[in-house]
């Protein structure tokens, strides 16, 4: 029995690339979490993207100052890369993880921080997911600005630089400045 879906939703989403161009770097990772408008989590997925080890190697060696940073970061998503799927087989599950928790006719809100740089990703290397989203995002990054410009209040996440821990502290971070406003 399919459940029918009667609220409104919202699809936190983080990739992890190699660097940020979209049309020279790679994804590795991608998370999703599907939430209600209380941020509640309904649904979670998670995707490793296989990448040749030659290009891998060339694009972290192209953001080494970044990688040499977050040598732990780098290491686990070196490591995970065997366990990984096509770019396209990634794409599909997507799909079948939207359907299966939003209304086939509406396009879908995607949230998160920075999520102009990821939209630009799906659009270059999953054209059929990103036929689904919607053309508004929500920017956690744009409450950060305003939020650090105009009250001097700081949200400080932690920076493990995973898909996964950086959408929950994305929703935790949004958290924080919506109990600001009176």
């Amino acid at each position: 029995m399919v459940k029918k879906i009667t609220k409104n939703r919202i699809l936190w989403l983080d990739l992890e690339m190699s660097g940020l161009s979209a049309t020279d770097d790679l994804i590795l990772e991608i998370a999703v979490i599907v939430t209600d408008w209380d941020f509640n989590e309904i649904s979670t997925y998670q995707g490793v993207v296989k990448n040749k080890k030659a290009q891998l190697a060339q694009r972290f060696a192209a953001s080494s100052a970044f990688w040499e940073a977050n040598p732990v970061t780098r290491d686990a998503l070196l490591k995970q890369n065997s366990t990984g799927k096509p770019l396209a087989e990634i794409e599909q599950e997507l799909l079948t993880f939207i359907d299966a928790n939003f209304k086939a006719d509406m396009p879908v809100l995607s949230a998160g921080n920075s999520i102009h740089v990821d939209r630009r990703f799906i659009m270059a290397k999953w054209p059929l997911f990103d036929s689904r989203l919607h053309y508004r995002m929500l920017d956690v990054s744009a409450w950060k600005v305003v939020f650090a410009g105009k009250y001097r209040k700081k949200f400080v996440k932690p920076g493990n630089h995973r898909a996964l821990d950086d959408i929950r502290g994305s929703i935790a971070e949004l958290q924080y400045y919506l109990t600001k406003i009176k």
